[in-house]
């Protein structure tokens, strides 16, 4: 079976497991069936937990009327020039919300659409720098969600490593172009203070990662800082592989490459964040609009230490 029969096959599968979710109640059998449309750049394995917390972000569990739902999941492969066709797909469906993962994705989304709301989880941009809301409280156009915008976490993570690993005098940071320079803006002011060198490696695609690994192998980098990017929080596994097969210790904001491997991590509960954009796309759906649906922030946060 091809990959893109399995994309197919995936997408279908979770569709139609979403019908018989506890949402609004139809006011008839025959009524329309409200559509989610999912935007992100990875890859199908590493969704499956993270469609699963929008499930129950959408739910309404103090509700025993039946109600039905079409999740509609478009997801990039790791390749960001196809999402804006993607983008225009969902639009094409005739969905009535779209949740967009990452700043490639919110912007694919926005440009595909004005009049869709999109519903944005976003850790790498200012949404107010960058133009995607007037303001926090009142985002003005059809873009609302949940954004991280403290850059001052990488450079907390910086910290925290130099502080488990004392004898680093140089780290490598692996950043995503794609996300924008405001964590690696913050990281380069945070190693001036640390008295810490930084050896910047760009990752566009995923067979970018294990080459940042051997140039960290390479240059005798003993430590890595993985900035936020949907890229590497979607292949935490092979980040992991990598930081152990070269003895590197990473921290970065995504749980799991701790847990698979990594030393550290510090950041919001990824899941936790899908699970509050399903929360405001049901809001929507019930009639909320994303120009006055205020901005939110992650609620919660996690210190990983693998051991």
């Amino acid at each position: 079976m091809s990959p893109k029969m399995k994309r197919r096959e995936f997408i279908s599968l979770l569709g139609g497991a979403a019908v018989g979710w506890p949402l609004a109640a139809r006011a008839q059998q025959t009524a329309r069936i409200p559509k989610v449309g999912v935007l992100h750049p990875g890859q199908a394995a590493t969704m499956t937990a993270r469609i699963a917390a929008i499930r129950e972000g959408l739910s309404e569990r103090d509700s025993q009327r039946e109600s039905a739902i079409e999740l509609i999941v478009q997801l990039a492969d790791g390749d960001l020039a196809r999402l804006p066709a993607l983008a225009t797909d969902l639009v094409g469906n005739r969905v009535d919300v779209i949740l967009a993962a990452g700043p490639p994705a919110v912007q694919a989304a926005r440009a595909a659409t004005a009049s869709v709301p999109v519903v944005a989880v976003d850790l790498e941009s200012d949404p107010v720098a960058s133009g995607l809301v007037v303001s926090l409280a009142h985002p003005g156009g059809n873009v609302t969600g949940v954004f991280l915008d403290f850059p001052d976490f990488s450079a907390k993570c910086l910290q925290l490593l130099t502080e488990a690993v004392p004898a680093l005098g140089r780290v490598g940071v692996l950043w995503d172009p794609s996300t924008g320079s405001l964590q690696l803006k913050a990281v380069e002011v945070a190693a001036q203070s640390l008295g810490v060198g930084l050896e910047v490696i760009e990752a566009h695609r995923v067979a970018d990662i294990a080459e940042a690994f051997y140039v960290l192998d390479r240059l005798r980098i003993q430590g890595a800082l993985i900035l936020s990017s949907p890229l590497f929080g979607s292949n935490p596994q092979l980040v992991a592989d990598l930081a152990i097969r070269r003895h590197v210790p990473t921290i970065s904001l995504f749980p799991d490459i701790a847990r698979e491997g990594g030393l550290l991590a510090y950041g919001p509960d990824i899941q936790g964040l899908y699970r509050q954009i399903g929360v405001m796309a049901r809001k929507v759906l019930r009639g909320a609009k994303p120009a006055e649906l205020p901005v939110e922030r992650p609620t919660r946060f996690q210190l990983v230490v693998n051991l």
